[in-house]
């Protein structure tokens, strides 16, 4: 697998050096914000992108998905970044926020798949883990004699004598992240939802309980630095993390990954809705700066071509889950349509 250290360096010395050089109100240089999840595959386009075009290497800043979409909203105008990325869709309230701050016209790009892991140290114990378990171990609260209490459970042998007697203890991306978000939703709803008691709740107790992590130390927030989480369960055998499948791929040789209601997270499983935890993953361009910042549509045209995102390109080597050969080609359609996304889309 390709090591994207070097591929990082050379954005983010790109980066600084276009943030030094270049005005306030004018520059060459396409501007990219967003998540961390999306951050890695994006960097390499970007690399490669700076080296073989007559662009310049866009400058990359890893924000979290949410972050990323509040940054974007924020107006039209070189000051403000060309293109998100995110790993999770767009949200109705963020295309409503773009589109009262001038952000009129946004084309959505689907990039792929990523499942999220709960991954330790190779050294650590081997978990199975059921959603519900999951839930847990890290919801905010959970049922105890017919109500929801402040989770009570300190080891993951409190939540089911079948886990190891050792702390809950488990770090994570913030609230800004769409890697948190998709955890939330998928993970701990889902595991929420396979307890009786889930059914009785309202619909507002149901969201504020089932995808409330808890807050007592358990869980961890790491910021939008994954390879963060990386190193530190590296050194802490009784450390689990939250984290795209790309990274574990990345340290596959120190690492490894929780299996979720019985199904290991690979390639092949979550492409096929296999694995429990898998979501999709997007950047979505700034329509009003083509033509103004240059280069926009050639690197969308860079993500989405079959050297990037074929059978045999070089985002698969970095751990994209590609999309099917159909799907590849409506993206190639895309770039050069530049379609706008509508709120019923997202509805």
């Amino acid at each position: 697998m390709m090591n994207l250290n070097k591929a990082f360096a050379t954005v983010a010395l790109a980066g600084t050096v276009a943030a030094m050089s270049a005005p306030a109100m004018a520059r060459d240089t396409i501007s990219i914000v967003g998540s961390s999840t999306v951050y890695p595959f994006a960097t390499v386009v970007a690399e490669r992108f700076g080296s073989n075009t007559e662009f310049s290497t866009p400058k990359m800043e890893s924000t979290g998905s949410g972050g990323g979409m509040k940054i974007f909203c924020q107006g039209i105008g070189t000051q403000n970044p060309d293109i998100t990325n995110a790993s999770r869709r767009m949200k109705t309230s963020e295309f409503e926020l773009c589109q009262s701050n001038g952000v009129k016209d946004i084309v959505e790009f689907r990039i792929g798949s990523d499942g999220i892991v709960i991954a330790s140290s190779k050294e650590a114990e081997h978990m199975d883990l059921t959603l519900e378990q999951l839930f847990l171990a890290l919801g905010e609260k959970v049922p105890q004699n017919g109500k929801w209490v402040a989770n009570p459970n300190k080891t993951w042998s409190d939540v089911d004598s079948s886990l190891p007697n050792k702390p809950i203890r488990v770090m994570g991306p913030p609230p800004t992240s769409g890697t948190r978000d998709s955890f939330n939703e998928l993970a701990l709803e889902g595991g929420c939802d396979e307890l009786p008691e889930a059914a009785s709740l309202s619909k507002d107790e149901h969201k504020a309980i089932c995808q409330s992590i808890r807050e007592d130390g358990a869980f961890i927030e790491a910021g939008e630095n994954d390879n963060l989480i990386v190193q530190k369960l590296i050194g802490d055998k009784d450390m689990y993390g939250v984290f795209g499948y790309s990274f574990l791929e990345e340290n596959g040789d120190r690492l490894q990954a929780a299996a979720l209601n019985g199904v290991e997270p690979t390639q092949e499983n979550i492409a096929e809705d296999k694995y429990p935890v898998a979501r999709s993953l997007f950047f979505y361009v700034k329509k009003a700066h083509v033509g103004v910042v240059p280069g926009i549509v050639e690197y969308a045209s860079e993500f989405v071509s079959p050297r990037a995102m074929g059978s045999n390109g070089y985002l698969k080597d970095v751990g994209l889950i590609i999309p099917t050969r159909a799907a590849l080609m409506e993206l190639q359609d895309k770039v050069e349509n530049m379609p706008n996304l509508t709120l019923e889309e997202l509805k």
